[in-house]
């Protein structure tokens, strides 16, 4: 190959790669854009869908997101050795799926998941009150446990208005 061939594969290499690391930040900006034009039209909260959650298991996870070009709360639970996602809608508050978690990608943070809330004493949804309480104007968007150092805590997202900030709650 030719070193003029070289530079032009280098060159070519350098501009798809910042494309794509370009596109992917463009991506995420454009995605919590819409999900915080889209919690203004939210009746339901994080705090009441972790507590209908419980019907199917200990709710380990939550989470609004958009799916399929609408919004949508999504809670992970555990009940003995099977995950459920209990899929809410986010206009009404009323449950509109369960389902078995099966996908491998989805099974691993579940896993994650639980390793965290069995270190954990503290309820998610007392780690998401604290975090809305001290932090007024502020509404809760998503809560993930997590080990940090072997010690649980958990990401919890808040929005207000249209401004996302992440804080961390201790579960232990």
């Amino acid at each position: 190959m030719t070193r003029r061939a070289v530079l032009l594969a280098s060159l070519f290499a350098a501009i798809n790669f910042w494309s794509t690391v370009g596109g992917a930040a463009g991506a995420e900006e454009s995605d919590t854009a819409a999900l915080a034009a889209a919690m203004k039209t939210a009746k339901a909260t994080l705090h009441r869908a972790l507590i209908a959650s419980k019907a199917h298991g200990a709710p380990i996870s939550a989470k609004f997101e958009i799916e399929y070009g609408k919004l949508q709360l999504s809670i992970y639970t555990m009940k003995d050795n099977d995950f459920m996602k209990i899929v809410i809608n986010a206009k009404t508050g009323t449950i509109s799926g369960v389902e078995q978690i099966t996908d491998a990608m989805d099974l691993n943070q579940a896993m994650e998941q639980k390793a965290a809330m069995a270190k954990a004493n503290v309820p998610l949804l007392t780690a998401a009150e604290a975090a809305v309480n001290a932090n007024a104007g502020s509404r809760a968007v998503s809560i993930v446990p997590e080990l940090r150092n072997g010690q649980a805590t958990a990401e919890v997202t808040l929005l207000a208005r249209s401004t996302f900030k992440k804080v961390t709650e201790k579960l232990d």
